[in-house]
């Protein structure tokens, strides 16, 4: 989205679009966070009504191992929001269209694609 040779930086329209893009990724981690932390809350319940000998009883591998998954789904998802919160500023900054490895642009096809973005292209691949 940014030019490096504009000096001026992203333009207003720029800035307001890759809020509304963060601000609605944003709301919908928020839901999902909402959603696993009900669904986790039900495991919870329901594994607290039931015999807790995970080694002897058929089903208790599956719900540790939905608890495990729970767990996992719920800190990913904290983690997206915290780097959705990091992106955020970043537009604030006008840092958001520069790539945090080489200084270059990040092509806003990235940035529409991956609002979270911090690298462009070619140095996400370089990181693998």
């Amino acid at each position: 989205m940014e030019d490096r040779t504009n000096p001026a930086g992203p333009t207003a329209a720029q800035r307001r679009a890759a809020s509304e893009l963060i601000s609605e990724s944003r709301a919908a981690t928020a839901r999902l966070i909402e959603s696993l932390s009900r669904t986790w809350d039900g495991v919870v319940e329901a594994s607290a009504l039931t015999a807790n000998d995970d080694e002897h009883d058929p089903e208790g591998a599956t719900v540790a191992f939905e608890r495990a998954q729970l767990r996992d789904m719920l800190k990913q998802a904290r983690s997206d929001l915290d780097d959705l919160d990091r992106a955020a500023q970043r537009v604030q900054t006008g840092d958001y269209w520069v790539c945090e490895s080489c200084g270059g642009p990040i092509p806003a096809a990235r940035l529409t694609a991956r609002p979270t973005a911090r690298t462009c292209i070619a140095c996400a691949r370089t990181r693998k």
